[in-house]
């Protein structure tokens, strides 16, 4: 069974990690053949225009803003074509300014919250990258060698560094965002969080190799399909999980129910007494109850994949198992979430562990959950897995008429 660390760290490497090391083995220059090279003129266009299709058609303001950004940022680097490293200023101060604002940008898209694209707070987010630019070109116009100096300012030695084109102001803001969105991703571990980490990686790649005089276009496209990705990863999972325990929802259920064989049993889970855990402890102690009951049914053994049937039932299914066979590992889970309980915070309790109680009169108190289980199969009866559901659905009402805490057949 993979922990869920595991699983966490290989949502995070796939896909933007392979795309990131796809990019930057497959972008070298003289590796891909001659006859890829009208695909790699029309794949920014086709990304980019696709992207910002779709963060549309989903209201991804987020998306659609950081696709902006990349576009932007591109045609900068080519229509002042040039790098660090160029005699003439114009070519210098639009890439350290590129260098130096894409980041910021990339970093702040990542953290705000979605407000949509058609809406105030959505709009208000496009004037940054409108004004950016304006901004760069008047303050260029006012003291473009002053501008210059604040762009490429050292500040550990006199010069920048020997291994990148890039000025140590942007290496400082990179390093910055690098710290914002890892955090990000720790905190929230959704794909759009490690979207937004990854894109900022091929940024920083695409700008490093543009400032030596190499081409960041692709690059740019690259960490825009990450984004796109992304963002189909996220709406697939908003449409397939269910967020609160974040198991698969009905309709994911329902696909899988499609495509089972002859031989499978159907668990239907219905945690005990939920109405009075609610009714006495709170939405919020029932929330905590369900996302526990799910993160043990969701490790479930035998090769069971449990999904948030509604409200406080659940329901698992084990392809390929008959009910005999997959009773021994509901049975495992049925004990586990017996033994687990809750330590319900009191008023005279610290909010943190190390914190000396101002009371400690107050008695702790724990909610004890159990759940009910019902299982079924097909037989010459029930052949269609909707009749094996309501099987396993009436099942489970014995086990509940039979004193909860239990599984029937």
């Amino acid at each position: 069974m993979t922990s869920p660390l595991m699983k966490w760290l290989s949502s995070l490497i796939v896909p933007g990690g392979l795309l990131v090391l796809a990019a930057v083995i497959l972008l070298r220059p003289g590796v891909l053949p001659e006859s890829a090279l009208p695909f790699l003129h029309v794949y920014p266009y086709a990304v980019f225009g696709l992207g910002l299709l779709l963060g549309c058609y989903f209201n991804r303001s987020r998306i659609v803003f950081a696709l902006l950004v990349l576009a932007v940022a591109d045609r900068a680097l080519l229509h002042f074509a040039g790098g660090s490293a160029d005699p003439d200023l114009v070519p210098r101060v639009a890439f350290h300014a590129v260098a130096f604002l894409l980041p910021l940008n990339l970093a702040a898209y990542g953290l705000l919250a979605e407000r949509g694209i058609l809406t105030a707070p959505g709009l208000a987010r496009l004037i940054p990258i409108l004004w950016q630019p304006l901004i760069v070109g008047l303050i260029y116009w006012a003291e473009p060698l002053g501008l210059a100096r604040w762009l490429e300012y050292p500040f550990i030695g006199a010069d920048s560094p020997a291994w990148t084109p890039m000025a140590q102001p942007a290496l400082v803001v990179f390093g910055l965002a690098v710290v914002i969105l890892v955090a990000r991703v720790i905190w929230v571990r959704d794909a759009l969080a490690s979207g937004f980490l990854w894109a900022l990686v091929l940024a920083f790649i695409a700008l490093h190799g543009s400032g030596a005089g190499g081409h960041a276009t692709q690059y740019f496209a690259t960490a825009g399909l990450i984004l796109v990705v992304s963002l189909l990863q996220i709406s697939y999972r908003l449409a397939y999980h269910d967020e609160l325990t974040r198991l698969p929802g009905r309709r994911a259920l329902d696909e899988t129910l499609l495509k089972l064989g002859p031989r499978y049993t159907v668990a239907m889970v219905d945690v005990d007494c939920f109405k009075q855990v609610n009714d006495r402890y709170g939405h919020d102690v029932g929330d905590q109850v369900l996302r526990m009951v799910a993160s043990k049914l969701g490790g479930v053994s035998g090769g069971g994949k449990a999904f948030r049937y509604g409200g406080e039932e659940f329901s698992v299914i084990f392809p390929g198992k008959s009910v005999v066979e997959a009773v021994p590992h509901l049975e495992t889970v049925r004990e586990e979430v017996e033994a687990s309980s809750f330590a319900l915070r009191g008023r005279e309790r610290p909010r943190k562990a190390s914190a000396r109680p101002r009371l400690r009169s107050a008695p702790r108190k724990d909610v004890c959950v159990t759940i009910s289980i019902g299982v079924a199969e097909p037989d010459s009866r029930k052949e269609d897995s909707l009749d094996v559901m309501k099987a396993a659905d009436k099942a489970l009402y014995r086990a509940k008429k039979a004193g909860r805490n239990q599984i029937k057949p």
